[in-house]
């Protein structure tokens, strides 16, 4: 009897899954971004119509139809690191006890056991980058980054001040591509 109520349930589900995807064409960006904290728990960034109405598209469906089979799942588990990291932190939210998420910081950054940047070289690493004919030399410190005996904040910030427009520091000094142009001292 259970089965039969939990069919009828899933049934009167998907019936209105219809309305739902074609009401979503006449929001605004702002009833969007509402609908999206409802779907995902989670606010937006995103302030793109089409964009947002895609992804709660796809989202009323999955959990209208049930999401991923069990199958599906293991076999994700199975390839494990071989997997797109998305997919891999999709498959551990959904294997967390049900209890409600907190709140995510702004900005997620990996971060060593002493809370620095992940991303950057071990500190005392000097990087290197020729600018206009110019050599610049900026090394990296527990506490930031020094240039010309100044420190900084991040690699941005001296990305900035040597070029004079906006950088992503870790793109300026070679360290994005893998091709790093550091020099330990």
């Amino acid at each position: 009897m259970a089965k039969k109520g939990a069919a009828q349930a899933a049934r009167q589900q998907l019936a209105g899954l219809p309305q739902q995807l074609a009401a979503l064409a006449s929001m605004s960006v702002p009833e969007l971004a509402e609908k999206y904290l409802e779907v995902y728990g989670e606010p937006t960034r995103s302030r793109n119509r089409d964009y947002l109405k895609k992804r709660l598209s796809f989202r009323i469906q999955e959990l209208a139809g049930g999401g991923l089979s069990s199958r599906a799942v293991a076999r994700i588990s199975e390839l494990g690191d071989k997997l797109p990291e998305r997919w891999r932190m999709r498959q551990v939210e959904e294997t967390k006890p049900s209890a409600p998420p907190p709140p995510a910081p702004a900005d997620v950054r990996a971060a060593t056991a002493d809370g620095r940047d992940a991303r950057l070289p071990s500190p005392g690493t000097v990087l290197t980058r020729v600018f206009k004919g110019t050599q610049h030399r900026v090394t990296v410190r527990e506490d930031g980054i020094e240039y010309e005996g100044q420190l900084h904040r991040s690699l941005s910030s001296v990305a900035k001040l040597i070029s004079g427009t906006a950088w992503n520091g870790f793109t300026f000094f070679g360290l994005k591509a893998g091709g790093s142009k550091a020099v330990t001292s």
